[in-house]
């Protein structure tokens, strides 16, 4: 019964007011923007039906427990340190195998029909949550600038900024980070840009202004605070797999049958559960994307 109540309204619709207007106040600085908590208003959006119908977990579990390395490896380093991330003024470059390459400023992808799309996240270290994302397929941006023919992949990069990033001083990664999809799985309509969640702007520590949302894949492949997308013909090299090949494949699709190298991906800890549960092939999303593999071997794709 609770469940049905959280799925027929926006997650943001049950907090508190007083609760409520405290996180404003907070998302003002968090967010970088020298904002009066008057002037931020709620994001506008639509449910979906792609959501799942598990509960999210607490907007302080999803904002205090991080994986960004540009603010530490520590999962309380992000929350801590990527408010110094300014996050206005903020363009995304879309441009290689395009027909109109084009540059995107924060306020017209803010302009975009958002969804509430709630969904499960598998962190390839073993454990999991459900958040409320805000957000809208990334199909709509790349049909505006069209892509040709050759278009078979595409690549995304995040920020690169030393100064307000004290994390890429340290060589864990060869900087900037840098993802990839293939181009049916960046058109699939479960694939996202999430500009909010729990109703409002980003938080920077879950990676603002916008970043990639792909439900069914491992969390590092929904790279953060994007600023360029670049379509090509080839797959793109990717941060983790260029790092440690051997343990992070390039398409990290959440799959219990293939462990890391070094842990069993069998099961995850949820975030807020004592118990660990069973971790579902493409994360619970199979019915939908599976077809996207047929007769791939999904032990050498890992």
């Amino acid at each position: 019964m609770l469940i049905k109540t959280l799925t027929d309204r926006l997650s943001a619709d049950i907090t508190p007011q007083e609760v409520y207007l405290n996180r404003r106040q907070f998302m003002a600085g968090s967010a970088g923007l020298l904002l009066p908590v008057s002037a931020i208003a709620a994001l506008p959006a639509t449910k979906s039906p792609l959501s799942t119908s598990e509960p999210p977990n607490s907007r302080s579990d999803i904002t205090s427990y991080n994986n960004y390395y540009e603010f530490g490896t520590g999962k309380d380093e992000p929350a801590l340190y990527a408010r110094r991330l300014k996050t206005r003024p903020w363009t995304v470059t879309v441009d290689g195998e395009v027909t109109k390459p084009r540059s995107f400023d924060i306020d017209s992808l803010l302009k975009m029909k958002l969804q509430e799309r709630i969904y499960r996240l598998r962190c390839v270290e073993g454990w999991s949550m459900v958040i409320p994302w805000l957000g809208f397929p990334l199909a709509e941006l790349l049909k505006q600038v069209q892509p040709t023919s050759r278009a078979k992949y595409v690549a995304f990069e995040t920020a690169l900024r030393p100064g307000e990033m004290p994390g890429v001083a340290r060589r864990v990664l060869d900087w900037p980070y840098r993802e990839g999809l293939r181009i049916d799985e960046a058109m699939h309509p479960l694939t996202i840009l999430a500009v909010g969640l729990y109703g409002e702007l980003l938080p920077n520590q879950n990676g603002a202004p916008v970043r990639l949302v792909v439900p069914w894949k491992y969390g590092f492949k929904s790279i953060k605070s994007i600023s360029r997308i670049h379509l090509l013909e080839k797959q793109p090299p990717t941060s983790w797999n260029m790092a440690a090949p051997n343990e992070y494949g390039f398409y990290s699709n959440v799959n219990p049958a293939v462990d890391h190298p070094r842990w069993s991906q069998a099961t995850e800890r949820r975030i807020g559960e004592f118990f660990k549960r069973k971790t579902l092939p493409f994360n619970g999303y199979g019915e939908q994307v599976a077809g996207l593999y047929r007769g791939m071997d999904l032990r050498r794709n890992f």
